[in-house]
């Protein structure tokens, strides 16, 4: 690791800000880039280890030569950067020269990457004076300011004895190539120094109630800043102004530290930092500051809600909902028609880079504060609240981006909020006036240019096959749930996705329409995947037993049929009890009715007709080949090689053995257990 830590604490203790800034500014050149996971560099460590343990044959294998200098060197370097983390900290509260100040900054937010040198960034001391210089508090720490007279000089022995055991290697001597520090590296680290390589964030739809860490990848830019290609960073700074760039880099070393590290979590909380948060989401506030400190603001409040609960609850007390709405409003630039309709000019111009990442960082934050009230009634206040929400939500939907992954992605956590948003107040998607080229319901002039354009996410979702149940069950769960309460939903969907049976050579999971792929995931690995396309389309066949059969197939239908104990075929219709289903009937097209007796319904097509295996079998000959099956079943089920199901009086499977009580399953089962001890008898 190319840092002199005794030049860094000479210049500090000499005031020597410009040799400082220049040691600081090499260290954030040569590491802008730093601590990825090399998984084909770990993947050649495993390999030399085992064919180290293979060679020696012994469970607990020494390390050879190479193993242990790379050991030191990093040993070494990471020494180095918690000297440099202490260091940097320390010294942070008490420089004043801006450009010098933004330097120190982004050495600490390289530093932040790292899980093992978070210590110094996790007190009190540095949260808050971090906090100050992201303009989220006033609070003064100046009884932390003043280091001991002696500080800088216990730093440089501790130094010394420590590059003493470890053979002197940890200066002047690199680094290991890869940097391996940690799989579970900073992915929120967005801005890359280097404007040709940019560090890849990850996708936050799957279900923001549980963070997981990732391995970082290489290859996605931080579109929200434009840049010049080949221009240093250092040189695009000069022009911008001071306070902005100060602000956005502590904001940076925020969200690094608060995502690696649960202490600070906690300390956020307590230190009540998240007032600071909620204070620039007030208008005045917001509309003050730069576009890019807004996001990262954003990007802050979005990581403490979602890791501490407490938080969460406590932005949704404090009027989050409504600030939030207020925030999106203006990013969207709305301009309302009628109280729940929102202008959408086909003439506008697309949402912008930074008003999508910021518009999208506004959706996942409510999301979080949301997410619980789903199932809850809201009061008259919240749900006139809920209602302008989905107007705006409305508009995320149907707006067009400048990038269409964007568009993509922005659909998507638009997607994640409706589906946490009573449902009672999603009406408003289809109180919207129609225009001349308008989706509409038959019979019903009612706008549903927002159901199309959820179907065709849907769509998409499904073509794209990446990520399924991340990406695929939230909006299937919307689209099964606005079927449930509204009829005229379900209509226009069953019409796009469930038409009238023509065709039923081929079984219903076979083919590329949208209700194929929706019925091949009726039997997905996939728990959730296949509960959620199951229920999908059962709701579009109103609940109704024979119809979901006739459209899926028997086989297909099984696993929600045995969930739901309709196996049995008891009950032609088992609807919920917030189920609104009109009471059209399901009329037959003509070429159905002309095959519908020769239809399986277990594969649910037509089945070429097939010789019949017993022709010319005489009776007793049928008789004694029934019985030879049985005696086959018993000895594989006693054998525990299969388990002979049945379906009880509740239309579910259970085991045969379960079934003892139902005479005619009595009859069979001691029938078939006195022929195999006949024929047992009569092989001995």
């Amino acid at each position: 690791m190319n840092v002199n830590m005794e030049r860094i604490i000479q210049c500090i203790k000499q005031g020597d800000e410009n040799s400082l800034q220049t040691q600081l500014q090499e260290f954030n050149k040569e590491y802008a880039q730093c601590f990825f996971c090399d998984e084909e560099e770990k993947e050649q460590r495993k390999q030399r280890k085992l064919e180290q343990f293979r060679k020696n044959k012994l469970k607990n294998c020494a390390e050879s030569d190479s193993d242990a200098d790379e050991s030191k060197q990093e040993d070494g370097g990471l020494v180095l950067r918690q000297t440099l983390a202490v260091v940097v900290v320390r010294f942070l509260r008490t420089v004043v020269n801006g450009r010098l100040l933004r330097v120190c900054l982004r050495t600490l937010r390289i530093l932040s990457r790292d899980k093992k040198v978070l210590a110094p960034l996790v007190t009190d001391g540095a949260l808050l004076t971090l906090a100050k210089l992201a303009g989220l508090t006033t609070s003064d720490t100046s009884e932390e300011d003043e280091p001991e007279p002696d500080f800088y000089d216990k730093i440089l022995a501790s130094l010394a004895q420590t590059k003493a055991l470890l053979g002197g290697i940890c200066e002047g001597e690199g680094e290991t190539e890869a940097n391996e520090l940690q799989e579970e590296s900073n992915v929120f680290d967005q801005e890359d120094e280097d404007a040709n390589t940019d560090i890849g964030v990850p996708n936050c739809e799957e279900n923001v109630s549980g963070l997981h860490h990732m391995v970082l990848e290489q290859g996605r830019r931080d579109r929200r800043e434009s840049r010049k290609d080949g221009v240093e960073e250092e040189e695009v700074e000069e022009g911008d102004p001071g306070d902005e760039m100060q602000r956005k880099e502590a904001m940076k070393v925020l969200c690094n530290v608060v995502y690696n590290s649960s202490i600070a979590q906690e300390k956020f909380s307590t230190l009540r930092l998240i007032n600071g948060l909620i204070q620039g989401l007030r208008p005045g506030a917001g509309s003050s500051s730069p576009s890019s400190v807004q996001f990262y603001q954003l990007r802050l409040m979005f990581l403490v809600t979602a890791l501490r609960p407490e938080l969460s609850t406590q932005l949704q007390q404090t009027g989050g909902v409504s600030l939030l709405t207020a925030a999106l409003e203006r990013c969207l630039e709305v301009q309302w028609k009628d109280q729940y309709e929102g202008s959408l000019d086909p003439a506008a111009p697309p949402i912008s880079l930074d008003a999508s990442q910021q518009i999208i960082e506004i959706l996942k934050i409510l999301f979080n504060i949301t997410h619980s009230s789903h199932r809850k009634v809201p009061s008259e206040d919240d749900a006139a609240l809920y209602r302008h929400l989905v107007a705006i939500l409305r508009l995320c939907l149907m707006r067009k981006s400048v990038l269409t992954t964007d568009a993509d992605e922005l659909q998507g956590h638009t997607v994640n909020l409706l589906s946490a948003l009573p449902l009672q107040c999603l009406d408003v998607l289809l109180m919207v006036p129609l225009e001349q080229n308008s989706e509409q319901c038959e019979g019903r002039r009612l706008n549903m240019d927002c159901v199309h354009a959820l179907l065709m996410f849907m769509e998409r979702r499904l073509e794209s096959g990446d990520k399924i149940k991340e990406k695929l069950t939230p909006i299937l769960n919307l689209l099964t749930e606005s079927c449930r309460a509204h009829r005229e939903t379900r209509h226009y969907i069953r019409k796009h996705i469930l038409p009238p049976l023509r065709d039923v050579t081929h079984r219903p999971e076979e083919g590329c329409t949208v209700k194929s792929r929706l019925i091949r995931l009726m039997t997905h690995l996939d728990t959730d995947v296949k509960h959620c396309a199951a229920e999908l389309i059962f709701v579009l066949c109103k609940e109704n037993v024979r119809r979901f059969v006739k459209y899926t197939g028997y086989g297909n239908a099984a696993g929600l049929l045995a969930t739901r104990g309709l196996l049995g075929g008891q009950g032609f219709r088992t609807s919920s009890p917030d189920a609104h289903y009109s009471s059209d009937s399901d009329s037959d097209t003509e070429e159905y009715r002309q095959v519908k007796d020769r239809i399986n319904p277990v594969t649910g097509r037509v089945e070429a007709e097939m010789p019949d295996p017993m022709e010319g079998m005489s009776e007793e000959e049928k008789e004694e080949e029934a019985k030879r099956l049985i005696m086959l079943f018993n000895k594989l089920s006693r054998d525990n090689i299969i388990q002979p199901m049945g379906v009880n009086a509740e239309g579910k499977l259970v085991p045969m053995s379960g079934l003892r009580g139902n005479p005619l399953i009595e009859e069979t089962l001691s029938e078939s257990e006195s022929d195999e001890d006949a024929g047992e008898g009569t092989n001995r």
